[in-house]
């Protein structure tokens, strides 16, 4: 805005700015009227001269060749209404690229008579009508099958009524909806049929399936191919991460280095016309397919079908993340969107992963060694602000391990923001040389870091840590070598709550979200919000649950405990052998468990989970668990196989959980703690209790997966009796002991 201004200081006393211009096409075969309105930038009547101006910073040199076409197309067709609104017979147009830095212009002008102006717009107004008349047919006729569309099945399952009509009625309403519904009902299909149907109705423009894994999406995709719309009437899209996307990870996302960005909006409508015209479900593979034959990048090219499509199925983060493709498309067009949540007791987590960053003192070490020469004083100038931080944190003879920081020092500031202007600077400069992967890694972390540090408020702590050592101080010598500054979200709601807010309607639902005001406070519900606890489609007898009593897995207690805990375990095999998973709270315990019941019980099959799987390795490790097999699983509480496993049957008939799940307790953990002992007045159940039960019946949840399963839980701790514990287990438990 401030370089506009000064373009149009530096102009005559009859320049004239924000000129509103607008102008009526009429196609000529149908006969459909598009009105086109818009502001020129600036209009100098005595030389007939309209102007677009573009502020830039950098060489003119480094920037695309699409770029400046489009610039090109706005300021034709701004000519083309001038034209037609004056009358005029030719105009000069002016592209006038304004140098923030140097204060200086580059101005490239052409002459177009009106004729010629008037083709250009008649040109891509028949593209546009061509497009909304297509979009527009498919709206009717998808709105028309919604309508009509029957749930897939003969009946619904017991509590599947209840979870759908509390979501057709929030979409009604246009509510948040909190729904917890127990594995078993068919959640998937039971929020995704009354959101559809609600879609016409409520004027719906899309509808965002979001979900924490790829297990989640795939069941949406499952959920909504099993509603059998007509062919073609629902447009579904997949949405994967780039590196999962991506043909060519060793190359650079530029036309200059990947083939398939090079010419990618040359060819992206012929593909884009394809997806739409195949009608079929535009899952990941299916992408990728259309993306390869007209050779563009398939990661691109379902961010572009986001515009054309109506169901889109994807993770979290593309409408809750600060900078999400879902979001922001939806503000930018004005969409009315119905969001399912999906697993939503892990949007707490992953919000918190979302609004928080870390800058490492080593990064900026790694980014020094390979930057240019014109970069070293800035970064000089860091090293120094983020030396002086350390010290002055921690007194004069040592420097504590971890310590919180009430703000961050101005100068430390200053000197980051200037280091990043700095190498923003250098990226615009035009050189042909990309930056350095150090370089660029730090410039990305530091960016996302001052961008926190400017929300930084109560629902955040800003701490500084020392790594790699366990001794409660350090020299000062040592202390520059591992420092780690961290902005860490610890409520999300701030930042979560303009997202539900921005869409018609939301329903968050899990197995697993209670207590519900903990939900609602942290993630931000807004005040009308609604809850739903469906009940259970399973009776008590199904499920044997056995508290035992005189077991501590308390990290003090776990070595006197750990006999006891493996006799339990093997005992329950003899008694009914078959395949069961045990639950730890750590690897390290698993490991203990582990090799004493292999010497108490060889043979009893025993699988444990390893460090650090790969999904091949947890496809193989789940494929023991058939039928016919034996054994236990021995896993750690909250890990891949806590939930989204599904065993039915005799594939698992068992569980044993041998912790509360409580999270470690630490410095980070005791300052959540305490601060949301200070904002909600429940540190202790908000930082370990809710989080800890959460994972529990998360973890037991994977024993009873159908109304004709049986099976038995063993809850390996003497808390498990505690009143206030036993209250955060699903109310159908029949609980003993």
């Amino acid at each position: 805005m401030a370089g506009h201004a000064l373009v149009a200081g530096r102009r005559g006393s009859g320049y004239q700015t924000e000129l509103s211009l607008s102008g009526v096409f009429v196609e000529p075969e149908c006969g459909a009227r598009l009105r086109v309105r818009g502001r020129a930038d600036g209009w100098d009547a005595g030389r007939q001269r309209l102007e677009e101006i573009k502020t830039h910073k950098g060489s003119l040199d480094a920037q695309p060749a699409n770029h400046r076409a489009l610039h090109w197309a706005q300021l034709k067709v701004y000519g083309a209404l001038l034209c037609q609104q004056e009358g005029l017979a030719r105009v000069e147009l002016a592209l006038v690229y304004f140098d923030v830095l140097a204060q200086s212009e580059t101005v490239f002008a052409e002459t177009h008579s009106a004729a010629d102006l008037q083709a250009f717009f008649a040109e891509q107004c028949g593209r546009y009508v061509a497009w909304a008349q297509q979009e527009q047919a498919h709206r009717e006729a998808r709105d028309a099958a919604l309508l009509a569309l029957a749930f897939p099945h003969a009946d619904f399952r017991r509590g599947q009524r209840a979870l759908a009509e509390g979501v057709y009625k929030a979409a009604v309403s246009g509510r948040v909806l909190l729904a917890q519904a127990p594995t078993g009902i068919g959640k998937t299909v039971g929020t995704i049929f009354p959101m559809l149907k609600a879609m016409p109705g409520q004027k719906l423009d899309k509808l965002f399936f979001l979900t924490a894994k790829s297990s989640g999406r795939q069941l949406a995709l499952e959920g909504v191919e099993k509603l059998k719309t007509p062919p073609g009437s629902l447009r579904v899209l997949e949405l994967v991460a780039r590196d999962k996307a991506c043909e060519h990870p060793d190359k650079a996302c530029h036309g200059e280095s990947c083939p398939l960005a090079q010419g990618f909006y040359d060819r992206l409508p012929q593909a884009r016309a394809a997806a739409v015209q195949s009608g079929l479900p535009l899952e990941r593979a299916a992408v990728r397919a259309l993306a390869l034959a007209f050779e563009v990048c398939p990661y691109y090219l379902s961010q572009e079908l986001v515009r054309w499509a109506d169901v889109v199925v994807g993770d979290y983060n593309y409408f809750f993340d600060s900078s999400a493709l879902l979001h922001g498309l939806s503000q930018q067009n004005g969409w009315r969107v119905g969001l399912l949540a999906d697993e939503a007791h892990n949007l707490l987590e992953r919000g918190r992963k979302m609004y928080s960053a870390e800058l490492e003192q080593d990064s900026l070490r790694g980014a020094k060694l390979v930057a240019p020469p014109s970069l070293k004083a800035p970064l000089d100038r860091l090293q120094r602000a983020w030396t002086k931080l350390s010290k002055s944190t921690a007194g004069e003879e040592a420097v504590q391990p971890y310590q919180v920081l009430k703000e961050l020092p101005e100068a430390w500031m200053q000197a980051l923001q200037q280091a990043t202007a700095a190498i923003s600077e250098q990226q615009q400069a035009g050189s042909a040389k990309p930056l350095e992967p150090a370089l660029q890694n730090f410039f990305f972390e530091a960016l996302a870091f001052a961008r926190l540090a400017e929300q930084l408020d109560a629902h955040s702590l800003c701490d500084l840590t020392l790594r790699n050592s366990n001794a409660p101080g350090f020299a000062k010598s040592q202390a520059k070598l591992h420092t780690t500054l961290a902005i860490r979200n610890i409520v999300p709601a701030p930042f979560l709550r303009p997202r539900l807010l921005a869409a018609h309607t939301a329903t968050l639902f899990s197995a697993t979200v209670q207590p519900a005001g903990f939900y609602a406070d942290l993630l931000g519900l807004p005040e009308n919000w609604a809850y739903l606890e469906v009940e259970s489609p399973f009776e008590a007898a199904q499920l044997e649950i056995k508290v035992a009593r005189q077991i501590s897995t308390r990290y003090a207690d776990r070595q006197r405990s750990l006999a006891a805990l493996v006799a339990q375990i093997g005992a329950q095999f003899q008694a009914r052998p078959g395949n069961y998973l045990a639950f730890f709270s750590s690897h390290d315990y698993l490991q203990q468990a582990a090799e004493l019941f292999a010497r108490e019980h060889p043979g009893v099959p025993l699988w444990p989970q390893a460090r650090r799987m790969s999904e091949a390795d947890q496809q193989a490790f789940l494929q023991r668990f058939t039928p016919e097999s034996q054994g236990i699983g021995f896993v750690v509480l909250g890990g891949s196989f806590s939930e989204g496993v599904d065993l039915p049957g005799a594939r698992l008939i068992g569980a044993f959980i041998a912790t509360l799940g409580l999270p470690q307790v630490n410095p980070v953990n005791e300052q959540f703690r305490a601060r949301l002992e200070q904002l909600k007045g429940a540190g202790y159940d908000y930082t370990y209790l809710y989080p800890g039960l959460q994972k529990v019946v998360q973890a037991a949840g994977r024993v009873i997966r159908t109304t004709e399963d049986r099976g038995v839980i063993h809850l390996l701790d003497d808390r498990f009796a505690r009143r206030e514990v036993r209250a955060l287990l699903p109310s159908w438990w029949r609980v003993e002991g």
